[in-house]
Protein backbone atom coordinates (compact mmCIF):
# COMPACT_ATOMS: atom_id res chain seq x y z
CA UNK A 1 0.00 0.00 0.00
CA UNK A 2 3.16 2.07 0.77
CA UNK A 3 4.52 1.81 -2.66
CA UNK A 4 0.74 2.79 -4.10
CA UNK A 5 0.77 5.56 -2.09
CA UNK A 6 4.30 6.95 -2.57
CA UNK A 7 3.92 6.35 -6.40
CA UNK A 8 0.65 8.57 -6.64
CA UNK A 9 1.72 11.08 -4.40
CA UNK A 10 5.30 11.33 -6.32
CA UNK A 11 3.91 11.41 -9.27
CA UNK A 12 1.83 14.44 -9.14
CA UNK A 13 3.21 16.32 -7.06
CA UNK A 14 6.71 15.59 -5.69
CA UNK A 15 8.34 14.27 -9.25
CA UNK A 16 5.60 16.11 -11.51
CA UNK A 17 6.94 15.84 -14.84
CA UNK A 18 6.85 19.64 -16.44
CA UNK A 19 7.21 21.54 -13.08
CA UNK A 20 9.99 19.15 -10.98
CA UNK A 21 11.69 16.83 -14.16
CA UNK A 22 10.62 19.39 -16.57
CA UNK A 23 10.10 16.97 -19.32
CA UNK A 24 7.18 17.53 -22.01
CA UNK A 25 8.03 21.78 -22.02
CA UNK A 26 6.75 21.84 -25.87
CA UNK A 27 3.32 21.33 -25.10
CA UNK A 28 3.01 22.82 -21.86
CA UNK A 29 4.03 26.17 -23.28
CA UNK A 30 2.46 25.80 -26.91
CA UNK A 31 -1.32 24.65 -25.14
CA UNK A 32 -1.39 26.21 -22.47
CA UNK A 33 -3.42 29.95 -23.86
CA UNK A 34 -7.04 28.54 -23.61
CA UNK A 35 -7.94 26.29 -20.67
CA UNK A 36 -10.39 24.16 -22.96
CA UNK A 37 -7.32 23.34 -25.49
CA UNK A 38 -5.09 22.64 -22.42
CA UNK A 39 -8.33 20.18 -20.79
CA UNK A 40 -7.98 18.40 -24.54
CA UNK A 41 -4.68 17.80 -24.27
CA UNK A 42 -4.37 16.67 -20.83
CA UNK A 43 -6.91 14.09 -21.40
CA UNK A 44 -5.03 12.91 -24.49
CA UNK A 45 -1.95 12.66 -22.51
CA UNK A 46 -3.54 11.14 -19.53
CA UNK A 47 -4.76 8.60 -21.93
CA UNK A 48 -1.58 8.25 -23.64
CA UNK A 49 1.05 7.80 -20.65
CA UNK A 50 -1.37 5.23 -18.97
CA UNK A 51 -1.62 2.67 -21.97
CA UNK A 52 2.15 3.50 -22.81
CA UNK A 53 3.38 2.33 -19.40
CA UNK A 54 0.92 -0.50 -19.43
CA UNK A 55 1.98 -1.77 -22.91
CA UNK A 56 5.69 -0.45 -22.71
CA UNK A 57 5.96 -2.67 -19.21
CA UNK A 58 4.34 -5.28 -20.30
CA UNK A 59 6.45 -5.34 -23.24
CA UNK A 60 9.80 -5.07 -21.08
CA UNK A 61 8.82 -8.02 -18.43
CA UNK A 62 7.43 -10.46 -20.90
CA UNK A 63 10.08 -9.89 -23.90
CA UNK A 64 12.92 -7.47 -23.03
CA UNK A 65 14.30 -8.58 -19.78
CA UNK A 66 14.43 -12.49 -20.59
CA UNK A 67 17.17 -13.82 -21.63
CA UNK A 68 17.45 -15.24 -25.52
CA UNK A 69 19.37 -17.46 -26.58
CA UNK A 70 21.21 -16.62 -30.14
CA UNK A 71 23.11 -19.21 -32.38
CA UNK A 72 26.65 -18.59 -32.19
CA UNK A 73 26.18 -15.36 -29.86
CA UNK A 74 25.25 -16.99 -26.53
CA UNK A 75 22.49 -15.79 -24.34
CA UNK A 76 21.61 -11.85 -24.87
CA UNK A 77 19.19 -9.52 -23.20
CA UNK A 78 17.40 -7.30 -25.61
CA UNK A 79 16.82 -4.76 -23.30
CA UNK A 80 18.80 -2.18 -25.73
CA UNK A 81 15.92 -2.27 -28.07
CA UNK A 82 13.97 -0.41 -25.37
CA UNK A 83 14.07 2.93 -26.41
CA UNK A 84 13.08 1.72 -30.13
CA UNK A 85 10.42 -0.19 -28.64
CA UNK A 86 8.64 2.15 -26.51
CA UNK A 87 8.59 5.05 -29.05
CA UNK A 88 7.15 2.69 -31.44
CA UNK A 89 4.23 1.59 -28.80
CA UNK A 90 3.92 5.58 -28.13
CA UNK A 91 3.72 6.37 -31.32
CA UNK A 92 1.19 3.87 -32.33
CA UNK A 93 -1.28 4.92 -29.20
CA UNK A 94 -0.95 8.58 -30.48
CA UNK A 95 -2.05 7.49 -33.88
CA UNK A 96 -4.85 5.89 -31.98
CA UNK A 97 -6.06 9.40 -30.15
CA UNK A 98 -5.17 11.32 -33.26
CA UNK A 99 -8.21 9.05 -34.66
CA UNK A 100 -10.81 9.03 -32.15
CA UNK A 101 -9.85 12.89 -31.94
CA UNK A 102 -10.63 13.49 -35.42
CA UNK A 103 -13.60 11.30 -35.24
CA UNK A 104 -15.52 12.18 -31.96
CA UNK A 105 -13.94 15.83 -31.37
CA UNK A 106 -13.21 17.91 -34.85
CA UNK A 107 -13.11 20.93 -33.08
CA UNK A 108 -10.47 20.07 -30.28
CA UNK A 109 -8.50 18.08 -32.72
CA UNK A 110 -8.30 21.29 -34.80
CA UNK A 111 -7.48 23.24 -31.85
CA UNK A 112 -4.78 20.88 -30.52
CA UNK A 113 -3.27 21.74 -33.78
CA UNK A 114 0.67 20.32 -34.34
CA UNK A 115 0.60 19.28 -30.44
CA UNK A 116 -1.50 16.49 -30.38
CA UNK A 117 1.33 14.60 -33.05
CA UNK A 118 4.09 16.20 -31.00
CA UNK A 119 2.87 13.83 -28.11
CA UNK A 120 4.24 11.20 -29.73
CA UNK A 121 7.81 13.11 -29.52
CA UNK A 122 6.83 14.05 -25.82
CA UNK A 123 9.61 13.60 -23.43
CA UNK A 124 7.17 12.84 -20.23
CA UNK A 125 5.77 9.88 -21.92
CA UNK A 126 8.71 8.05 -23.15
CA UNK A 127 10.17 9.30 -19.46
CA UNK A 128 7.74 7.50 -17.97
CA UNK A 129 7.84 4.61 -19.67
CA UNK A 130 11.82 4.49 -18.92
CA UNK A 131 11.37 5.13 -15.12
CA UNK A 132 9.42 2.05 -15.32
CA UNK A 133 11.30 -0.31 -16.76
CA UNK A 134 14.59 1.15 -14.31
CA UNK A 135 12.61 1.04 -11.28
CA UNK A 136 11.45 -3.08 -12.71
CA UNK A 137 7.60 -1.65 -11.34
CA UNK A 138 5.56 -4.74 -11.91
CA UNK A 139 2.99 -3.59 -14.71
CA UNK A 140 0.05 -3.05 -12.16
CA UNK A 141 2.57 -0.48 -10.37
CA UNK A 142 3.42 1.06 -14.10
CA UNK A 143 0.60 1.42 -15.36
CA UNK A 144 -0.72 3.26 -12.15
CA UNK A 145 2.58 5.45 -12.49
CA UNK A 146 1.93 6.41 -15.62
CA UNK A 147 -1.86 7.11 -14.97
CA UNK A 148 -0.71 9.79 -12.06
CA UNK A 149 2.04 11.44 -13.91
CA UNK A 150 -0.19 11.76 -16.76
CA UNK A 151 -2.62 13.24 -14.31
CA UNK A 152 0.29 15.23 -12.56
CA UNK A 153 0.91 16.76 -16.54
CA UNK A 154 -2.37 17.70 -16.85
CA UNK A 155 -2.06 19.63 -12.83
CA UNK A 156 0.21 21.65 -14.02
CA UNK A 157 -1.35 22.41 -17.32
CA UNK A 158 -4.41 23.41 -16.55
CA UNK A 159 -3.04 25.50 -13.60
CA UNK A 160 -0.81 27.50 -16.14
CA UNK A 161 -3.46 27.73 -18.98
CA UNK A 162 -5.66 29.38 -15.96
CA UNK A 163 -2.81 31.48 -14.87
CA UNK A 164 -1.93 33.00 -18.61
CA UNK A 165 -5.76 33.68 -18.92
CA UNK A 166 -5.87 35.49 -16.23
CA UNK A 167 -2.35 37.39 -17.53
CA UNK A 168 -4.24 38.48 -20.34
CA UNK A 169 -6.31 41.00 -19.02
CA UNK A 170 -3.71 42.04 -17.05
CA UNK A 171 -1.41 44.54 -17.27
CA UNK A 172 2.03 43.50 -18.08
CA UNK A 173 4.79 45.71 -18.20
CA UNK A 174 5.94 46.17 -22.22
CA UNK A 175 8.77 44.02 -21.96
CA UNK A 176 7.60 41.21 -20.32
CA UNK A 177 4.23 40.83 -22.46
CA UNK A 178 3.90 37.18 -24.45
CA UNK A 179 6.20 34.19 -24.18
CA UNK A 180 8.20 36.41 -21.51
CA UNK A 181 5.72 36.41 -18.67
CA UNK A 182 4.83 32.90 -19.81
CA UNK A 183 7.91 31.65 -18.70
CA UNK A 184 8.48 33.81 -15.60
CA UNK A 185 5.27 32.52 -15.01
CA UNK A 186 6.09 28.82 -15.14
CA UNK A 187 9.18 29.29 -13.06
CA UNK A 188 7.27 30.77 -10.18
CA UNK A 189 4.85 27.89 -10.52
CA UNK A 190 7.86 25.33 -10.81
CA UNK A 191 9.27 26.93 -7.60
CA UNK A 192 5.90 26.45 -6.20
CA UNK A 193 6.18 22.71 -6.84
CA UNK A 194 9.29 22.50 -5.18
CA UNK A 195 7.87 22.76 -1.94
CA UNK A 196 7.16 19.28 -2.11
CA UNK A 197 9.65 17.80 -2.73
CA UNK A 198 10.24 16.40 0.80
CA UNK A 199 7.07 14.84 1.05
CA UNK A 200 7.64 11.30 0.01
Amino acid sequence: MHDYLQVTVGAVLVYNFVLSRFLGICPFLGVSKRIDTALGMSGAVIFVMTLASMATAAVFHLVLSKPVEIAGLGTIKLEFLQILLFILIIAALVQLVEIMLQKFSPPLYNALGIYLPLITTNCAVLGVATINAQATYSVWLSTINGFFSGVGFAVALVLFASLRERLEMAKVPKPFEGMAIALITAGILAMAFMGFSGLC
